[in-house]
């Protein structure tokens, strides 16, 4: 895991129904994934809980299954994802720190390499499915593919106006929701869905072939 440090930011976009307003926000210190889950740490969660393999599980076409270990996991509910957070000791990354961690230091910034992205940089709009993790190059915080390879599940629910009342210290999202946040580009996302700020949302037990998810832990709680 790599530790992101305690700061404040600007979060949102301003061109963006759901994205607006572009509000200050500050995050505590936590921990963050380096990369994706993989099929390999999600098997293991698997073979020792009982879990159900991924929706996926076995299909070439989605580079999912043992013969894929380094891949990033997918075909998985945000409740299976929260699951294998509390067997590792972690947990899902609140949108906030998602997006904190994502812009890797940027300030108001669309990708985390600036105002522009090309498949030189990220894993995005390829068919063919998802990559191993760390083929690209990581952005500022030295995290990898928080842009493409797989959309990521966080913990808040959605909400389309949140920004306009959201807190401006540690935001967990609101209350109530059908939906919980999805963010990051993945590899069957086009360029304008990869933005550091793109947010969406999908039902909690709703399993995709381009979703997957990190974990985040506070700095105090131990980890596996």
């Amino acid at each position: 895991m790599v530790l992101i440090p305690a700061g404040t930011f600007l979060m949102g976009y301003p061109d963006m129904d759901d994205t607006a307003p572009v509000h200050e926000v500050y995050i505590d210190s936590f921990y963050i994934d380096e990369h994706e889950v993989t099929n390999s740490q999600y098997l293991e969660f698997c073979e020792e809980t009982g879990a159900k393999l991924p929706e996926f599980w076995g299909m070439d076409v989605y580079r999912s299954g043992p013969d894929f270990p380094d891949h990033p996991v997918m075909g998985i509910s945000c409740s299976d994802a929260r699951s294998y957070a509390e067997w590792c000791g972690k947990r899902l990354p609140t949108e906030a720190e998602w997006e904190y961690a994502a812009r890797g230091g940027l300030v108001q910034r669309k990708f985390h390499t600036g105002d522009t992205l090309d498949s030189t940089v990220a894993h995005y709009a390829t068919p063919g499915g998802p990559v191993p993790v760390k083929s690209y190059p990581p952005n500022g915080y030295g995290l990898y593919d928080m842009t493409g390879n797989v959309v990521e599940w966080c913990s808040d629910m959605y909400g389309f106006d949140y920004y306009s009342v959201s807190p401006d210290s540690n935001p967990r999202g609101p209350q109530r929701g059908k939906f919980r946040v999805i963010r990051g580009g993945g590899w069957h996302t086009g360029p304008g869905c990869c933005g550091v700020y793109f947010r969406h949302g999908l039902r909690a037990n709703w399993r995709d072939f381009h979703v997957g998810f990190r974990c985040a832990r506070d700095c105090y709680k131990p980890s596996r």
